[in-house]
């Protein structure tokens, strides 16, 4: 499996991580010592993938800790932590649509208020384990979502698959393994993967760039395709099951992802190909009733104008870019999780499931 997307160096104190935006002709690891820096790679998207800027949010905040520290005398606790909720705010409205990122950062923030009996040092410190922790059971999270994903599609298709599968939610969108080429890595391990089918994901191309990448590494069998011909080759009988990642799942099971998962789910439900969602229990936000709640990231219109700096639209086009659509949960035939595959009736089961 690939190098890991980012490491916490404890001794220097400092974050280092893979510069996903020069994927794949570089590989660049950055230095970060600082909050805002690591505010900046969450938001240029440096750092991608729900479940790992929620760890890597995390990471952020004890860079922030960590330089705000001598602000403080060691019994200042109540003014420490009432500036430290101002940057877990600050932390978890970067990217708005991710419900991981706050999912993230409202868990620090009540682990060291928990912890306001005792000196800010001491809460630093602890602040630093449970980031240590959140990766590591990040990447235990991904295994177990593979496991049970391909253990599935086993049952449920048991065969040769071809998968196709849309962005990037692998061990590059999180700490370790991935979510949904979790799934793809644990059939190939397991014998029932023909090969994937990877879009390329206009506009910021995480499949070409990313996926494509990850699957080379890892001796992946795969062919790359453009977003429009996903459907065709679905009429063709070329497309087996489809399994995406998930920014943010409601509590009826409706799921944001990258911007184009809404087309393909259509698609699926017109041509018969049963299509998965692979995420973490802190991508579920079950204070929203539907996907209807979802807010949707609107990004930088020259990541439609421009590929890798070059312009290849006329100067004045206007542009929408909506990084996230959703897909309504009628569209799908489960949720992979790491506690097992959520199936209809989703309200129900996701309430059964993750209680």
């Amino acid at each position: 499996m690939m190098e890991k997307s980012l490491l916490y160096n404890g001794p220097k104190k400092e974050i280092v991580f893979l510069d996903q935006l020069k994927l794949p002709l570089e590989q660049k690891y950055v230095t970060c010592k600082s909050f805002a820096g690591m505010c900046d790679a969450i938001l240029s998207m440096k750092l991608r993938g729900a479940p790992l800027i929620g760890v890597s949010g995390a990471f952020g905040l004890l860079l922030w800790c960590l330089e705000n520290r001598k602000k403080y005398k060691d019994n200042e606790t109540g003014k420490f932590l009432a500036a430290f909720e101002k940057a877990c705010h600050e932390m978890a409205h970067v990217r708005p649509t991710a419900v991981n990122l706050k999912w993230a950062c409202d868990r620090v923030y009540r682990y060291a208020a928990g912890l306001k009996t005792s000196s800010v040092d001491k809460i630093i410190d602890s602040i630093e384990k449970l980031c240590v922790k959140m990766d590591a059971d990040d990447i235990s999270i991904c295994e177990k979502i593979g496991m049970n994903g391909a253990k599935h599609i086993k049952a449920k298709h048991g065969k040769k698959l071809r998968i196709l599968t849309h962005c990037n939610a692998g061990s590059l969108a999180t700490c370790g393994y991935g979510t949904a080429v979790g799934v793809i890595r644990s059939a190939h391990a397991a014998g029932i993967l023909s090969h994937v089918l990877v879009d390329e994901t206009r506009p910021y191309l995480q499949g070409a760039r990313i996926t494509a990448y990850e699957l080379s590494e890892d001796k992946i069998p795969y062919y790359l395709i453009c977003d429009n011909m996903a459907g065709w080759l679905m009429k063709k009988g070329e497309v087996d099951v489809i399994i995406t990642g998930a920014d943010r799942i409601a509590a009826n099971g409706d799921a944001a992802n990258k911007i184009g998962t809404y087309s393909l789910s259509v698609l699926a439900h017109e041509n018969g190909v049963p299509m998965y969602i692979a995420a973490p229990e802190s991508t579920f936000d079950l204070t929203l009733k539907n996907g209807e709640g979802i807010k949707i990231e609107e990004r930088n219109p020259a990541e439609v104008t421009h590929a890798h700096g070059v312009r290849i639209a006329p100067a004045d086009a206007r542009v929408k870019n909506p990084a996230f659509d959703v897909t309504p949960a009628k569209y799908l035939a489960g949720i992979i999780t790491e506690h097992g595959v959520i199936e209809k009736p989703y309200v129900s089961n996701i309430k059964k499931i993750l209680g």
